[in-house]
């Protein structure tokens, strides 16, 4: 496919492509309450902005000497520098496995975070290799850096702003259907792409930075809204995925496999490690977190559509760009990716969580509810284990409704012993959450 066909069969939605991003991006930021960032926030925050350009630093220095030029290293570096939390945590799962907590919370505030960053610093490389063309000069190297810091500051700080509007309208307006608030979420998300981006800032960090502050809010049928947004983004990381498959040409394939395979290398085994180690060494990550860590940087959907902004925008060998990713995203999924189970399990990045219940109970409501519905876990060292109902001193207002016993709900009254292994609801008022946590230990996290 030359250049001016794969032009024009992205143009025919390069709307689409951003469209797809955003929801992408605003499903990370939706999933990354600020509560869960503060223990790990100077760290992630690093990753996601230090980390990305000593990513991109180290992958320009390795495609230049594959044999590509300065500019074109740069935007490759630039393409390929986020990573995808989403396809770790997928395959970890798909091995019913959890990982540690400052592990795992690094990975998904970086993968969110960075996102953001990776668009801005691809955004800016472009701008600066069409400036010759369109000049007929050299654009000063000096330009990107100011560019970068415009794009940042009005990008997060509109984005704030949008995300405490939309914070405030979620919790005081009551729509007359739940089916409204996740179509409400989706104007917000677009208003905080589109009122940066008209203003010169970032709309993708937009987006990120009010998905944060709406994390937060008290949303009438969350859990409904979540699992939307979380449909939403899978189903957007697929149509890149078959955007990859539909735009890349075989016949290019084999002059890009030789630079694709030497940059997939240098990404994975210089880039990433080196990044980590500087972003997270100063903050008492061990030696063994800081390897797990630099291996599942996996890459995801978000380079396919970086790679094809230079396209879309004419620049010289752009096509060129886009086959080398191919090879970029297809080796480090592929190879890393299928390690990351045995990986964690080898080096001790797996949390100590209990088996999660086959039944589980959200409840929904329209209006914030005073009290809580919650799940135990039984295990043996827990004072309730083996004791009837009867028997256990609730707090007033606290009760259990429902136990999960394997494959079975089982109704809950006085003469009911609890055992081993049982996943246990107990209804409680805030006041009484502690004394609960007392008698069954750490909620289960119930999404």
């Amino acid at each position: 496919m030359g250049s001016a066909a794969f032009r024009s069969a992205t143009t025919a939605s390069p709307s689409a492509s951003a469209s797809w991003l955003l929801l992408i991006i605003f499903d990370g930021g939706l999933n990354t309450p600020i509560a869960t960032l503060r223990p790990i926030a100077i760290p992630a925050a690093l990753l996601a902005s230090v980390g990305v350009a000593i990513t991109a630093g180290v992958v320009a220095v390795a495609a230049h000497l594959a044999g590509t030029t300065w500019t074109r290293g740069w935007l490759v570096g630039a393409i390929v520098s986020s990573t995808d939390a989403a396809a770790v945590f997928s395959a970890l799962r798909g091995s019913g496995l959890t990982l540690r907590d400052r592990v795992g919370r690094t990975l998904e505030a970086e993968s969110g975070a960075n996102d953001p960053m990776a668009v801005i610093l691809t955004l800016a490389l472009t701008t600066y290799a069409l400036w010759g063309v369109k000049s007929g000069a050299t654009a000063p190297v000096w330009t990107l850096p100011l560019s970068a810091a415009r794009e940042i500051v009005i990008g997060g700080v509109v984005g704030i702003i949008i995300g405490v509007i939309g914070k405030r309208i979620i919790e005081r307006v009551r729509l007359d259907a739940g089916g409204l608030y996740p179509v409400l979420t989706i104007a917000l998300a677009i208003t905080a792409y589109g009122l940066p981006s008209l203003m010169g800032g970032s709309g993708f960090l937009g987006v990120y930075a009010a998905a944060l502050v709406l994390a937060s809010a008290d949303v009438p049928y969350r859990v409904g809204v979540l699992r939307v947004h979380d449909a939403l983004a899978w189903l957007a990381q697929i149509g890149m995925f078959l955007v990859l498959g539909l735009l890349v040409a075989p016949s290019h394939l084999g002059a890009a496999a030789g630079p694709g395979l030497v940059i997939a290398a240098a990404l994975t085994l210089v880039a990433r490690p080196l990044a980590v180690l500087v972003c997270t060494a100063p903050f008492g990550y061990t030696g063994r977190e800081i390897f797990f860590l630099s291996v599942v940087g996996l890459r995801g959907a978000v380079p396919i559509v970086l790679a094809t902004i230079p396209v879309l925008a004419g620049v010289r060998g752009a096509v060129t760009i886009f086959d080398i990713v191919f090879f970029v995203v297809l080796v480090n999924t592929l190879i890393p990716g299928a390690a990351v189970p045995w990986l964690a399990r080898r080096l001790g990045m797996l949390s100590v969580t209990p088996p999660e219940p086959l039944a589980t109970v959200v409840v929904e409501s329209s209006v914030p509810v005073r009290g809580t519905l919650r799940s135990y876990f039984i295990n043996d060292a827990l004072p309730v284990a083996g004791a009837p109902l009867a028997d256990i001193p609730f707090p007033p207002g606290a009760a259990v409704t429902m136990i999960v016993r394997g494959s079975t709900l089982l109704a809950a009254d006085g003469a009911t012993q609890l055992r081993a292994g049982d996943h246990v609801y107990v209804l409680a008022p805030p006041d009484a959450v502690p004394l609960v946590q007392l008698l069954f230990g750490a909620p289960e996290v119930i999404e």
